[in-house]
């Protein structure tokens, strides 16, 4: 385990100790206390030091959960020491970053997942069907919303408004989920339009607004922040033959289709979600195989969130292409 400062880090430990085929053996962490309190309780050693961590034989990978800022560096590292790696999203705060991670993969051949987990809830796979069969026709307007009241209420660990750790606010953090939600049923847009609210005067946003453009003019809006207390986990789609709406606010999928010859909304059929990221990559190292999909859309949300912080800062729309 490579870090406890994220508010998840216990959360993936719980995931390496109730998979059969995985066990924790070692704590490293940037801040030595934390570290060493987390490895007392999980009854395993605690070293200081990384790169002797790293060398340690009976370490066949890692999980990653140092601040944002440290990821390409503590990845880099660990898959030249021929570890695979399973990491907090995002992967990394800018496309440079994010390449230096994957010339690292590929010079190794380690095993790479990223946590994107809402990618595997029984709702988009359920979402995805009715969107493949066609009864939504093309799609023209996308909505994801994931707020809740974190600051507002005060739960959040205070380092999650340190912008040098972060890379931001509520938009890299909570704002990771709609975000790879909706370039997933948007498609990759070219052009990308961020307003930041800071609600409570921190030094990062606590309220954010991103509008992507489609190539073919097709309209996405990702909404997010730390000021609501009520405020539901919500998606929209909308197309030229259909509409569907989840969690508005009901933990259910409902759509209209011109197709169905039915006038009213429709309930689609629960499904049973996909297994897990953690499972995904130890899925990848046991069979040798590679998590394409998870780490080009982890690559695509870097530069998407990358294209928001400057569009937020510069105050104005910014095009996918200026990052290559």
């Amino acid at each position: 385990m490579l870090s406890y400062w994220h508010v998840h880090a216990w959360d993936y430990t719980e995931n390496v100790l109730n998979h059969p085929d995985t066990e924790v053996v070692a704590v490293w962490d940037e801040l030595p206390e934390r570290g060493a309190e987390a490895a007392a309780k999980l009854g395993v050693p605690f070293v200081a030091n990384l790169d002797e961590l790293l060398a340690r034989e009976d370490v066949d990978g890692v999980v990653v959960d140092t601040p944002t800022n440290m990821h390409r560096d503590v990845i880099v590292k660990a898959a030249l020491a021929g570890k695979h790696i399973f990491t907090e999203k995002v992967l990394a705060l800018t496309t440079a970053e994010v390449n230096a991670i994957l010339a690292a993969m590929e010079k190794t051949g380690v095993k790479l997942t990223v946590s994107l987990p809402r990618l595997n809830d029984w709702y988009t796979p359920a979402i995805e069907q009715i969107v493949n069969k066609g009864l939504l026709g093309r799609i023209t307007y996308v909505r994801v919303r994931l707020s809740h009241n974190g600051a507002t209420a005060g739960w959040l660990p205070e380092h999650f408004y340190n912008r040098e750790q972060c890379g931001g606010g509520a938009l890299i953090d909570l704002g990771c989920h709609p975000m790879y939600l909706a370039r997933l049923f948007l498609g990759m847009p070219v052009q990308v339009s961020a307003s930041f609210g800071y609600v409570l005067g921190k030094e990062v946003e606590d309220n954010a607004v991103v509008t992507l453009l489609g190539l073919n003019g097709e309209i996405g809006v990702v909404e997010a922040g730390f000021v609501n207390a009520h405020s539901p986990f919500t998606i929209e789609l909308h197309g030229t033959e259909g509409s569907l709406l989840y969690g508005t606010p009901d933990d259910r999928i409902m759509y209209r289709s011109s197709h169905t010859g039915e006038q009213q909304w429709l309930e689609a059929d629960r499904g049973v979600g996909r297994s897990s990221a953690f499972e995904q990559w130890v899925g990848h190292i046991q069979r040798n195989t590679a998590a394409s999909d998870n780490i080009r859309m982890a690559q695509e949300l870097t530069a998407l969130m990358e294209a928001a912080n400057r569009s937020a800062a510069e105050k104005r729309a910014v095009q996918l292409d200026e990052l290559i």
